[in-house]
């Protein structure tokens, strides 16, 4: 490779994440774009089962002093790493999905009959929400924890751009632009939805197989392996 790529990620990485990029020749440029702030809340009223679509809504609920009541209940989650969480700390995952929406099918499909408890952060999406009031299943929401966008300008430009989630596009675009000739890795389809809003052609978007920081730094790998043949 004659000219170094520069790849920024929207986050900051841990230091073996990173590596992976640097021991590829490329440039890394890191910045949190999003903050999260966990609510002190008190964990009441819950139904019998429990949904979790993030880590973070797992992180604020294990600092309750009321967890423990709640292992008991079984658990549908959407993510690996969110049920690789919950099952660590002592949680039984009936159910995960890569994507609301799938979990939403399920659950409407095969447990229709039962109530749940839905742990949400302030900025989450309808799917969840809304799938359920669609299949006339009983639920409540809890939230408990907060995204906090952190827009800040960059001021060297980068041919790649890793998003991981809908509001780190948010607060990236804030104070900055998409460019036609960049190349953008997103976490997941959620994600990559937010980009495609912005009119951002789907040829620059390249998705994480699987819903993680590792795959989606994999797929910058194999993209700049083939096409600049590092």
């Amino acid at each position: 490779m004659h000219d170094t790529v520069r790849v920024l990620s929207t986050k900051i990485l841990r230091p073996n994440q990173k590596q992976f990029l640097l021991n590829a020749g490329l440039t890394v440029v890191e910045a949190n774009f999003i903050s999260i702030e966990y609510y002190a809340v008190e964990i009441k009223d819950t139904n019998e089962n429990l949904i979790f679509t993030s880590q973070n809504s797992v992180t604020s609920v294990l600092k309750t002093s009321k967890v423990g009541d709640l292992k008991s209940k079984p658990v549908f989650c959407v993510g690996i790493k969110t049920k690789d969480l919950l099952e660590k700390n002592g949680f039984e995952v009936l159910e995960f999905t890569n994507y609301a929406a799938e979990l939403v099918e399920i659950l409407g499909s095969k447990y229709s009959d039962r109530k749940y408890t839905f742990f949400s952060g302030n900025l989450r999406h309808e799917t969840i929400p809304q799938g359920l009031k669609d299949h006339n299943i009983s639920y409540n929401e809890i939230e408990v924890y907060k995204t906090v966008l952190s827009p800040q300008m960059i001021q060297s430009s980068a041919e790649a751009i890793l998003f991981f989630s809908p509001s780190g596009v948010d607060s990236y675009l804030m104070e900055n632009s998409l460019e036609k000739d960049q190349q953008y890795f997103c976490i997941g389809r959620t994600t990559s939805q937010a980009l495609i809003n912005r009119y951002v052609s789907e040829d620059q978007i390249h998705i994480a197989t699987v819903q993680t920081v590792e795959n989606t730094i994999i797929q910058v790998l194999n993209y700049y392996k083939t096409s600049k043949s590092l």
